[in-house]
Formats: structure tokens, sequence, C-alpha cells
């Protein structure tokens, strides 16, 4: 895949003096709702009304989206306000109707990048579209997938392609709806610097009160705007609504983020510092989860060896993860030193974790 500069300088030609804005509800609920929440982010950053008029739900008998009929409404928001318009599209039908009723934004959902099939029907549903089509990652953490949904509608002639980080599905119990899983946007964003990424913190939070906080980490990663899920009256909204704001809360958060100045040797520089150091901040925090976890499973092990009267310590097995974990680590660049003290370390918390449990008996 090329590196996608139709849309960097779509961007460009915006003029806009902030990160790209796209806001409003998750679901269009009628006529009214929508106009009048566009119509009060005329007071924001946003310059992108987002709505979604197709809602493919885990379980049936949940709230589904209007239908067709919210493009009407998505062009009544352009004609009142000026602001382009966008929604998800989840199959070629909805595609095709996106560009008739002349959607600028489309965007497709998580649920649907999963599957190779249904992105290459939309992309075929697309083929040579100057519209803006954005990508949402998968619902599993799957960068190749991700990447192949981009190409796939690249190697469809269109041209104006971003991408959008909303989380990754995960089996166990997070602080998010969706775990960030930071890592794989900055590999993305690592390969393809020319491939404008948003990040929708809506979907990752779950919930309103963090929603500041990952804008602000996406935009220390160098991200290039926010779709954000906005809402008049965000308790009372038919889906997602406690992971959505009101436009005034938009503002707020809008006018309290810290932009970065890309201008000048020396700002570059901090730039760039601040992009590593939160990046190792954030590596930092998952390996003290892993930790905290493998300890866990270790305190189950101390568990099942003091029930069976069992010894704690166990070289045969202590050898072979050393020579494992030597090996692995000269994989990835790491010298056998460091492998060793990480690893003791690693071990004698492991025991002080069993003896705690043998001494309790």
């Amino acid at each position: 895949m090329k590196n996608n500069k139709n849309l960097r300088s779509w961007l460009n030609k915006m003029e806009l003096k902030h990160p790209l804005v796209i806001a409003g509800p998750c679901s269009a609920e009628s006529e009214s709702q929508v106009l009048n929440i566009a119509h009060q982010l005329k007071n924001t950053d946003a310059t992108i009304f987002r709505a979604g008029i197709w809602k493919p739900r885990t379980r049936p008998g949940n709230f589904e989206g209007v239908g067709k009929i919210g493009l009407k409404w998505l062009k009544k928001v352009k004609d009142e306000t000026g602001l382009l318009t966008a929604t998800e599209v989840a199959n070629p039908t909805h595609a095709e109707l996106a560009i008739k009723n002349e959607v600028d934004i489309i965007w497709i959902g998580a649920r649907s990048t999963v599957s190779p099939f249904i992105v290459q029907e939309i992309a075929e549903a697309l083929k040579g579209t100057k519209k803006v089509v954005l990508v949402k990652n998968p619902v599993n953490p799957d960068l190749s997938l991700w990447l192949g949904a981009v190409e796939r509608l690249y190697t469809s002639n269109i041209k104006n392609i971003g991408v959008i980080h909303r989380g990754f599905s995960y089996y166990e119990k997070t602080r998010y709806r969706n775990n960030p899983e930071w890592q794989i946007p900055i590999d993305l964003q690592n390969q393809f610097p020319d491939l404008p990424l948003l990040i929708d913190p809506s979907h990752i939070a779950g919930r309103r009160d963090i929603i500041f906080d990952l804008c602000q980490r996406a935009l220390d990663l160098n991200f290039d705007g926010l779709m954000i899920e906005t809402h008049h009256q965000p308790d009372d909204a038919w889906s997602d609504e406690q992971q959505q704001i009101t436009p005034d809360k938009l503002k707020q958060i809008t006018t309290n983020l810290k932009i970065r100045d890309e201008e000048g040797n020396a700002i570059e520089y901090q730039n760039k510092l601040a992009n590593l150091r939160t990046q190792i901040d954030m590596v930092d925090h998952k390996l003290t989860e892993t930790l905290g976890k493998r300890m866990k499973i270790a305190d189950k092990i101390g568990v099942l060896k003091k029930d069976n009267n069992v010894a704690i310590l166990q070289n045969k097995r202590w050898n072979e993860i050393l020579e494992k974990m030597i090996l692995e680590g000269k994989e990835n660049g790491l010298s056998k030193e460091f492998i060793l003290k990480i690893y003791k370390a690693i071990h004698q918390e492991s025991i002080n974790h069993q003896n705690k449990l043998h001494q309790d008996q």
C-alpha cells in the first residue's frame, strides 16, 4: 500500500487550527434530535457531524437504527449548519445509499472490518469514490486485518482513506469498554505515517469521565483527530448513553486539550520525546499489569503445591524457564545478563508469594 497523502491534503485544505473533530450522537433518533445536536455543535470545534443510522448490535432486540430515513436528516444538517456529515456503512447497500444521499464521510465499523468479505463488498460498492472513507480497527487486536481492510479500499481506487482507533475487545475486565492496546495504532502509524489516524475515545472508554484523558493521550501520540459521541441529552440516548457527552462538554474538552506545536527543530524534538516517553509509560503500565497477573498465577501454583505437599522450588522447571527466556531475549535484542537479572527477580518474588502461602498454613 502506498502512502496515503490524498486525505492528508484534504485535511490541510480545511485549514483547521486544531485537530479534526467529528461529533454527534451514537444514533440518529429523530429529525429534531439530530438537528438540535447539530446546531449546538456549531458552537464547538466540530466540523463534521456524525450519526449512526444503521446500528449493528451484538444481539437482536436492541435499537438497530432508523435506517435510510436518517440520510434525509443528515442532508438537512448540512443544509442548515454547513457541517459535513458522516455515517457508518455495514454493507454495499448502505454504501450506495450514503453516496446517493451526499454523505461526505463514510466509515466502516469494527464489526465489519473483522470480515474481509464484507470489506471487499463495501470497497467494490465505493469503487473510485472521492468521498473520505475511514476504517475502524477490527474488534480483535489484529494489525494485519486492519491494514488489510485499508488495502482493499486502496485497490478499489479509493484514495481518501483514514483509520479510526476505537479499542479492542478483551476477555478480561479492565477500566475500558474496549482496551486501547496503544501499541497497535502506534505500529500502524510508524509503518504508514501519511495515513491519517483518529481516535474514537467514546468506544474505548465506555464512560464519559475518561474521554478527555484518552483524547489527550491520542494527541500526545500525534493522532490527527477525534471522533466523539455527543448528545444533547446523553442520559436519555437510545444507545450507548454512558459514553456520550454534551456539546458543552465537548467544547470544554477541546479547549483544555494541549496541542503540540511542531514548528522549529527544538519543538519537534520535544514532541518526539514526549511521544516516546508516552509510549514507554504505556509499556511500563502494561509490564506491571502483566507481572501482577503472573504473580496471581504463581499464587495458584503455590496453593496447589501446598495442598499436595510439594516443595516450592522446582529446579528443573526454573532452569527450563531461564534457558527459554535467554533465547527469546536474544531474539529481541536483550542481553543474557539483563534477562537473568529480570527473571531472577521475578522468580524470587514468586517464591516469596508461595512461601507466604505455606507460612499461612
